[in-house]
C-alpha cells in the first residue's frame, strides 16, 4: 500500500511537500490512525468544497478545518442550501472521487495571492489571519483553495464519508460579521468504522441533552436573556442541588473549608495574576466610581485573598478551600452549545495551598476523589499531563519544576498518563481528567492544576519550620468542571435516565381523586424529610395522563393513590423502568427510598 503521508520531525507531511522539500520520514498508510484520519478528513473537506463549487459555480469559501467532530468548510453561496442538498453534494463528491484527480500543491506570494482573489472577500479575510509573505495553494481538477495543508495525494483514497450537518456561522465566530453556510461531514479508512460512527451519531441524537432537557423540563435558554445564559427550571434545579449536596460532604470530609469570593474585582488584581494580560479577551469589564472592574472569569484569586487574610505557619498546611464559583467568559456566539459552551457557569472550584514536599500526595488524593466521582457515575477516564502552551507567564525553569512534580507524583503513583504538549494553563502545567461516556464519546471535564506562578505573583508566604518564609505551592483543582457541562453530559450519558440518587424527581405521586390529595401531600412531606425530591401529579386529567406525564419527565419511581393505599396506609408502585408494579406499606416504601437516595457517597 502507497502511504498517503509521511512522518517528519513528529509532524505529518503530504507526499506533495516531501517531493518538493526532499524529505523523508515515517510512511503514514491509509487506516484509521489519528494522522491518517487528519489527512484524509482535511482532504475530503476540500472535496466537498470542489464539490459545492461544481454545484454552485458562484460559491465562495472561507476556511475549512478538520475538528473533533471530522470536518467542516465555511462557504457563501446565493442559493439556499437545506438538509435535502446535502445528498446531491456528497454524490457529485463521489463522481468527483472516482476521477482519481491527483492533488497538487504550488505556492505564490502574498501580493500574487491577494491578486490572484481580489475578487473574493473570504479569501482576503483568511489572508489577513496569514503572518507569511507566501501562500500554498492546493489544486484538484478545477477547484484549487489556500491551504497549509497537509492533503492526499489522489482523490482515489476518498471512498467512506458522509455529510452530517448543516448550519449557520459567523464569519470567523463573530457575530457581528457575515452569516456562512457551514456543512460538517465525517471520513474513515474503511466502510465499517463510518457505519459504526454513523451509528453513535443517531444514538447522540437520541441523547442530545437539549431536547432531553426540553422534554424533562430541566433548564432553558431565552433570546431575550441573552445567548449562553442557561435558566434553571424547578426540575434542573432539584438535581443540581442534589449534586451540590453531594460534592459539599465530600469535600469536607477530606478537609476542605468553603468560601466564596466576589463575581467583580478590581482590575489591577486581574494584571497582577497575569489574566488582564494573557486572557483579557475572554473577560469582562466594568467600570465603578471611575474604577475598573474585571468580572472573575475564575475563582483563583479570591482564594489567594483568603489565604492572605491570616498568617500561615508550615504546621496549617495544606489549605484547602473549595467554592461553587459563579464565572462568566467570553465566547463567540458561534461557539456557543447548550450547557456544553455557555458564558456564565457554576464551577466545582477548589485550591489547595501546600508545601513543595505535600504535591505528591495531594495531587494523589485529588485523583482518588476523581475516581469515586467518575466511578459512581459509571464513567471510565484517563488523564492528560498538559505541558506550557506558547501564550504563558512564569520563568522556564519554574515550568519544569512544576511539570516534573506532576510527573514524579503520577509516575511513583503508577498512574497511567498522556502528554499533551503545549495544553497548559498560562500560569502553570496541568493534568485534564478526560472521560468516556455511555456510548464511547470522550469528554474534557476536570483539571488539576500546579501553580507557583501566581503565589510568587501575589508574593504568598508561610512561616517555616526555621522561622524562615517560604512560597506556597497552589494547586488548582476543579473535578466535574463546571456543573453546566457535566450536568450536560451526564444527561446525554444516561439518556435523561439518572439514577435515582440524582434524579431531579425521585417519586412522582400520582393521586387517582381529589381525595387522595391529602394522603399524597403527607407522602411527600415525609419524602422531603428524607431527602427525596417529589413532584404530585394531581392536574384536572384523566389517570393515564397523568401517569404518561411522569414517564416522559423519566421519574424513576412511580406511585398511585386510591381508596385502598389511603385506607391501609400503602403505595401501588410502578418501577418505570424495570416496568414492574407492586404495592408496600408505607414504612417499607419510605425505607427502602431512603436507602436508595442514600446508597451513594464520593
Amino acid at each position: 500500500m502507497d502511504p498517503i503521508a509521511i512522518k517528519h520531525n513528529n509532524e505529518i507531511v503530504d507526499i506533495q511537500t516531501a517531493k518538493a522539500l526532499g524529505i523523508e520520514g515515517e510512511p503514514i498508510l491509509l487506516d484509521n490512525s489519528a494522522e491518517a484520519l487528519e489527512v484524509l478528513r482535511h482532504s475530503t473537506a476540500h472535496l466537498m468544497a470542489q464539490a459545492i463549487k461544481s454545484l454552485y459555480p458562484e460559491a465562495k469559501f472561507f476556511v475549512g478545518p478538520v475538528v473533533k467532530e471530522g470536518f467542516y468548510y465555511d462557504f457563501k453561496v446565493d442559493a439556499e442550501i437545506g438538509e435535502g442538498d446535502l445528498k446531491r453534494i456528497e454524490k457529485e463528491m463521489l463522481n468527483l472521487a472516482k476521477k482519481k484527480v491527483a492533488i497538487e500543491k504550488y505556492e505564490i506570494t502574498m501580493d500574487e495571492a491577494k491578486e490572484k482573489f481580489a475578487a473574493d472577500h473570504l479569501k482576503l479575510t483568511v489572508m489577513e489571519r496569514i503572518p507569511s509573505k507566501t501562500v500554498s495553494i492546493y489544486k484538484q481538477g478545477d477547484f484549487e483553495d489556500l491551504c497549509r495543508g497537509p492533503h492526499l495525494p489522489n482523490t482515489k483514497f476518498i471512498r467512506f464519508f458522509k455529510l452530517t450537518k448543516l448550519a449557520g456561522a459567523y464569519l470567523g465566530g463573530d457575530s457581528k460579521n457575515e452569516m456562512l453556510t457551514r456543512i460538517y461531514g465525517i471520513a474513515f479508512a474503511d466502510k465499517e468504522s463510518l457505519v459504526l460512527h454513523l451509528e453513535q451519531i443517531a444514538e447522540a441524537e437520541k441523547r442530545d441533552h437539549r431536547k432531553i432537557g426540553n422534554e424533562m423540563k430541566l433548564f432553558t435558554f431565552r433570546e431575550e436573556v441573552g445567548g449562553g445564559l442557561p435558566i434553571w427550571l424547578p426540575a434542573g434545579a432539584r438535581m443540581r442541588s442534589r449534586l451540590e449536596g453531594l460534592l459539599f460532604k465530600a469535600h469536607r470530609k477530606r478537609g476542605y473549608e468553603p468560601v466564596r469570593g466576589p463575581e467583580i474585582l478590581k482590575s489591577s488584581l486581574w494584571a497582577t495574576s497575569g489574566h488582564y494580560q494573557n486572557y483579557g479577551e475572554n473577560m469582562y469589564f466594568t467600570t465603578i466610581d471611575e474604577q475598573e472592574y474585571g468580572v472573575k472569569p475564575m475563582n483563583c484569586v479570591g482564594h489567594i485573598k483568603v489565604y492572605e487574610d491570616d498568617l500561615h505557619s508550615y504546621r496549617d498546611l495544606p489549605l484547602k478551600y473549595f467554592e461553587y464559583g459563579v464565572v462568566h467568559r467570553h465566547e463567540l456566539s458561534g461557539a456557543l452549545h447548550g450547557l456544553f459552551r455557555v458564558r456564565e457557569f457554576t464551577q466545582d472550584d477548589a485550591h489547595i495551598f501546600c508545601t513543595a514536599e505535600q504535591i505528591e500526595g495531594q495531587i494523589i488524593e485529588v485523583v482518588d476523589f476523581v475516581d469515586k466521582i467518575m466511578s459512581t457515575f459509571e464513567f471510565d477516564y484517563k488523564m492528560m499531563l498538559s505541558t506550557k502552551p506558547e501564550k504563558a507567564v512564569g520563568d522556564d525553569k519554574v515550568w519544569e519544576i512544576s511539570t516534573a512534580a506532576l510527573k514524579s507524583a503520577m509516575d511513583k503513583n503508577n498512574l497511567a498518563y498522556e502528554i499533551d504538549e503545549g495544553g497548559g494553563a498560562f500560569y502553570g502545567p496541568k493534568i485534564d481528567i478526560k472521560i468516556t461516556d455511555a456510548i464511547g464519546r470522550e469528554w474534557q471535564c476536570g483539571t488539576i492544576q500546579l501553580d507557583f506562578n501566581l503565589p510568587e505573583r501575589f508574593e504568598l508566604e508561610y512561616t517555616g519550620e526555621g522561622n524562615d518564609k517560604i512560597q506556597p505551592v497552589m494547586i488548582h483543582r476543579a473535578i466535574l468542571g463546571s456543573f453546566e457541562r457535566f450536568i450536560g453530559i451526564l444527561t446525554e450519558h444516561y439518556a435523561g435516565e439518572f439514577p435515582m440518587f440524582i434524579a431531579p424527581t425521585q417519586v412522582a405521586i400520582v393521586p387517582i381523586a381529589e381525595s387522595h390529595n391529602a394522603y399524597a401531600k403527607e407522602l411527600a412531606d415525609k419524602l422531603i424529610d428524607l431527602g427525596a425530591d417529589f413532584e404530585i401529579f394531581s392536574k384536572n386529567e384523566s389517570l393515564n395522563k397523568r401517569i404518561r406525564t411522569a414517564e416522559k419527565g423519566r421519574v424513576p419511581m412511580i406511585i398511585v393513590l386510591g381508596d385502598d393505599e389511603v385506607a391501609n396506609r400503602t403505595v401501588a408502585i410502578r418501577d418505570r423502568r424495570t416496568r414492574e408494579q407492586s404495592s408496600m406499606n408505607e414504612t417499607d416504601f419510605l425505607n427502602f427510598i431512603q436507602t436508595k437516595i442514600n446508597e451513594v457517597h464520593f
